[in-house]
């Protein structure tokens, strides 16, 4: 996914987790008309499950699919675990189209439910746009003070001006906004990094998570944010790449779940034990 020249680790890394077999969801459901509008659920056995809902990365444009593994991997931690779908770069989405059914994901799909929103690269940009909607003006349609829960961002994109500077996948951030012409005025109303300085803070509780040798993401685009975010929690997992914080079973994918473990215990959820299995609600 990356147009910059990695190392032999970070290249097997890469290879080794996006080349698992996708995991077909126990449950499929719907919240538009479009074919991307869809998301896929693992439902947790224990009514106290606490709920996480994830963006998929792929710079924007690659489906959900590579993030099945870990979605399914998540359920196994005792998680309820919806993986949506949405409108991507290159197709039907980019801007607004992205941003809208992302909103629309956050807005709708929890149905009153306390929940930790996670994403992973530029689905990580995504939590992280989501917590800060907030800082929008109030005449923007994607202002709102219904703020997801918690935010668990793994290896986020921060700052599209960085990804547009280093080029990353190919000019992926020009893409997404439409083109070089409207960057610098969308770019106020969907960048995390923008939308956080002066504020400095979204109010959400957020956890930033990232490999000290993640070769993907630059490592400047989590201190940049991390010097504007003033309650921003960071955690750093010495020799970890990229990929393997989604790779199921791996030390970093247990920090993930470990760490949502903590932010959903202060909403009150506890861990999985016997009870009979609760259908999802949406």
């Amino acid at each position: 996914m990356t147009s910059r020249a990695i190392s032999a680790f970070a290249a097997q890394e890469e290879q080794r987790v996006l080349s698992l077999k996708p995991v077909l969801a126990p449950v499929h459901g719907r919240y538009g008309d479009h074919p991307h509008q869809v998301y896929d659920a693992w439902p947790a056995e224990d009514p106290g499950a606490p709920l996480v809902i994830l963006l998929h990365g792929g710079y924007w444009r690659y489906d959900r699919m590579h993030l099945t593994p870990f979605a399914a991997y998540l359920s196994r931690q005792g998680f309820d675990v919806l993986l949506p779908g949405f409108r991507r770069s290159g197709g039907a989405g980019g801007y607004p189209e992205t941003f809208d059914d992302v909103a629309r994901i956050v807005d709708t799909l929890p149905a009153g439910r306390p929940y930790v929103l996670s994403g992973h690269c530029s689905g990580g940009h995504l939590a992280l746009w989501c917590a800060a909607r907030a800082l929008l003006p109030e005449d923007s349609p994607w202002h709102t003070r219904e703020l997801p829960t918690s935010v668990l961002a793994l290896a986020p994109i921060t700052d599209l001006t960085a990804t547009r500077r280093d080029d990353l996948s190919d000019g992926a951030a020009v893409q997404l906004l439409g083109g070089e012409e409207p960057f610098a005025r969308r770019l106020p109303l969907v960048d995390p990094l923008t939308l956080l300085r002066g504020a400095g803070t979204t109010g959400v509780p957020t956890v930033l998570l990232h490999g000290a040798v993640d070769e993907e993401v630059p490592l400047t685009q989590f201190a940049d944010y991390a010097a504007v975010h003033e309650d921003l929690r960071t955690v750093i997992l010495p020799g970890t790449g990229h990929y393997t914080l989604i790779e199921p079973d791996a030390p970093g994918a247990r920090a993930v779940a470990d760490t949502l473990w903590e932010l959903s215990s202060a909403f009150g959820a506890r861990r999985p034990g016997n009870d009979t299995r609760k259908a999802f609600q949406p």
